[in-house]
């Protein structure tokens, strides 16, 4: 939905908190829960859409203009209009296993690569004119992956040839795409700092020779086309989670001149360091996705752990923390349970403010654990969830 024209600030939800990983399990999700959606939220216009596609619906809709053009039907019938794709999950995102698998393929391969322009394609093809396209994707890979300086040179060349890319499909289409890239715990593009870094050190310097040598230009234009193409996807909770502050990020990323392609409104679990504080997310440490837990100790220090269970179990690692942060993404309007709270209270009138004064075109809300969330805490309809999340964002935005 168009939260307001100038600056333009477009709002929607990421659909990947609806299982499905074929194109035909998309379009229902979007025909039963975003419709739904819509009529809650936006019952007489138009209604922005946060797409996900994975590689398995990316190639069927490619393959196949037919499905491309009954999604622009149903889009027209119910006013729909995608704005964003989420191509961080390449692979399955629901029902089974996915903890680490979720960064792979990572940018080292041709296949994240192509996969991503596939998936710039089919937005292209389904914007609206004078509204541009976001694609938020891993952040580079899972950090433990990376052993050399070249792998890390690797992955800014690919992250060069979407960048080369999406400018020829601009001139092509006139549709303007750019790619996120999602700092997150545990990954190569963890906290703020590490981000800028590579931009600074590897895409500005590898990924620019690429951009030079595709579209045969000089170093300040492959600079632009990298600056106006790939930047960052801010995830709310993924900040927070590192004990920083959201609006001194958000602020050194637009000083740093790295456009913030989207930002998702999510929040974290926030806890004590008490053991009952610990024993209080038991429930939580389920085993679909992966819970990396961040925890500040009374003399400030920052202890990490890669899943929930790892830190549950590390009883001498646990020691003098005063306060533990849980990647476990829980509704905007979560007001706690017991000794849990969330990150929310990180999101500032001061942060909002800036959304709207154009840190961003796009803004998504991410809250994509439902069907894992503990039963007590875990509302009765999808639907009616997410159109509370919307409320909240209302009075906040």
């Amino acid at each position: 939905m168009i939260v307001q024209h100038q600056p333009p600030l477009h709002l929607s939800y990421c659909l990947n908190i609806h299982p499905g990983e074929s194109w035909a399990e998309n379009l229902a999700a979007i025909r039963e829960k975003a419709v739904a959606v819509k009529k809650h939220v936006s019952p007489d216009g138009w209604f922005g859409l946060g797409l996900r596609l994975s590689a398995q619906a990316a190639a069927e809709l490619a393959g196949d203009p037919a499905l491309r053009n009954e999604a622009l039907d149903v889009f027209a019938e119910h006013q729909l209009y995608p704005f964003s794709v989420n191509a961080f999950p390449y692979g399955k995102f629901h029902a089974g296993l996915v903890k680490e698998n979720v960064y792979a393929p990572d940018w080292r391969s041709a296949a994240r690569r192509d996969y991503t322009m596939q998936v710039a394609d089919i937005l292209a093809g389904w914007l609206p004119e004078g509204v541009d396209g976001s694609i938020s994707t891993v952040p580079c890979s899972f950090k433990e992956w990376i052993t050399s300086p070249a792998e890390a040179m690797a992955m800014a060349g690919n992250l060069g040839v979407v960048a080369a890319y999406l400018a020829a499909l601009h001139e092509d289409t006139g549709r303007e795409i750019h790619l996120g890239l999602e700092p997150e715990p545990s990954c190569y593009l963890e906290t703020t700092a590490e981000t800028v870094a590579f931009f600074r050190d590897a895409l500005w310097s590898r990924g620019a020779e690429v951009v030079r040598r595709i579209r045969g230009c000089d170093a300040a234009q492959a600079e632009g086309i990298l600056r106006r193409h790939i930047g960052v996807c801010f995830d709310t909770c993924h900040v927070a989670l590192q004990f920083e502050d959201p609006l001194a990020a958000l602020r050194t990323y637009r000083s740093e001149g790295i456009r913030i392609s989207k930002v998702q409104l999510s929040a974290a679990l926030m806890t004590g360091g008490g053991k009952d504080c610990w024993e209080a997310l038991r429930p939580y440490a389920e085993g679909v996705y992966l819970h990396q837990v961040k925890a500040r100790t009374v003399t400030g220090i920052i202890r990490s752990w890669t899943d929930l269970p790892l830190a549950l179990a590390d009883e001498d690692g646990r020691y003098g923390v005063e306060e533990a942060r849980v990647h476990f993404h829980v509704p905007l309007f979560f007001k706690g349970n017991g000794r849990l709270a969330s990150t929310v209270s990180t999101l500032t009138p001061d942060f909002f403010r800036e959304l709207r004064q154009g840190a961003t075109r796009h803004v998504e809300i991410e809250t994509y654990t439902f069907d894992v969330l503990p039963e007590e805490i875990r509302p009765a309809d999808v639907v009616s969830s997410i159109a509370r999340e919307f409320t909240w964002v209302g009075e906040n935005l």
